[in-house]
């Protein structure tokens, strides 16, 4: 008789990971089908359809909670009869593939590498319009109208920023809770970033997905800094500007978490990370280049593998 592997055994939440991994390696970016299902992209469609401007706090902590049950109470479901059905393999295998595709789901290592690179390469080749091209998908702000240092400022600081919010902090939540962390974490960034705004049409239904993205990528903001810091000593960076420029630029930002692996990125760089008119992270040691945008895919390559090595040993201890 073979019973269910239970999701929090160790070998077999393992598996899952390193599935989920190859197959975030295998398919980056998401198109038709899978794009439709994707948790991320249908949260976003519903938290459309759900703003109402200028409605109150109440109705933001609503839209929160419409947003995120929506998408966990099926899998919660799922499991519930997988549960009552645990002697038999196909339970196994059903159990399996929802959590790949949802801890899947739910971080993007290579898509934000490869968009990385491109802005690389196509810096090297002195090609901006590609080069702006590519950080707008990674950015807010418009490229456009910003000078070349500060296109290259903005991929660097994503990188250290998406490499929190995309990595490290849904990855950080498996271990304790299953692929039901990650999912809420990223469903939660999500809806940060759809609604998280401080206008006056979105600033009351908004605060409570801000605040709920803010509490949950603490821990991780403040991890990711301090792997920043280990990679660069690793790599032969700069690590003690690195930990000074982060000690002293960390809350330099509105966000209390955005600063944290910024400031540590551009510690270890040695330039001066900048939103005109926000704020200035680092010493101006020297001008950006292509090879500092390569340099900071190293150092998040490196960050994300530490991390990865430690969730695996907080599997098999807790």
């Amino acid at each position: 008789m073979i019973e269910i592997i239970h999701y929090c055994d160790f070998y077999y939440d393992l598996v899952i990971l390193l599935l989920a991994l190859l197959f975030d390696i295998l398919y980056p970016f998401h198109r038709g089908f899978l794009l439709k299902i994707h948790p991320v992209h249908s949260c976003y469609v519903l938290a459309i359809k759900l703003i109402k401007p200028y409605r109150s706090k109440a109705y933001g902590i609503l839209l929160w909670f419409v947003c995120i049950l929506s998408h966990i109470s099926p899998i919660v479901l799922l499991a519930y009869i997988l549960s009552a059905s645990s002697s038999h393999l196909w339970c196994i295998i059903l159990w399996t593939i929802t959590g790949v595709w949802f801890l899947k789901t739910s971080f993007s290592i290579k898509l934000l590498i490869d968009i990385g690179l491109q802005v690389y390469n196509h810096a090297l080749n002195n090609d901006w319009d590609e080069v702006r091209y590519w950080v707008q998908q990674i950015v807010r702000r418009d490229v456009y109208s910003l000078d070349k240092e500060h296109v290259l400022s903005a991929c660097i600081e994503s990188i250290a920023e998406s490499l929190v919010d995309g990595t490290i902090s849904p990855l950080f939540y498996y271990p304790f809770f299953g692929i039901f962390g990650p999912l809420i974490q990223r469903l939660s960034n999500t809806l940060d970033g759809v609604v998280g705004f401080k206008t006056p049409e979105l600033k009351d239904i908004g605060w409570f997905s801000a605040l709920m993205d803010s509490i949950i990528n603490f821990i991780p903001a403040r991890l990711t800094a301090v792997y920043i810091i280990l990679s660069s000593a690793i790599l032969g960076y700069n690590w003690r500007n690195a930990l000074r420029i982060y000690l002293r630029d960390r809350r330099k930002t509105d966000s209390i978490n955005a600063g944290h692996p910024m400031s540590a990125m551009a510690g270890a760089l040695g330039v001066c990370l900048e939103k005109v008119g926000y704020y200035r992270l680092g010493d101006k040691f020297k001008t950006i280049e292509p090879s500092d945008v390569f340099k900071a895919i190293k150092i998040a390559l490196l960050s994300t593998s530490i991390h990865l090595l430690i969730i695996a040993i907080l599997l098999l201890v807790i």
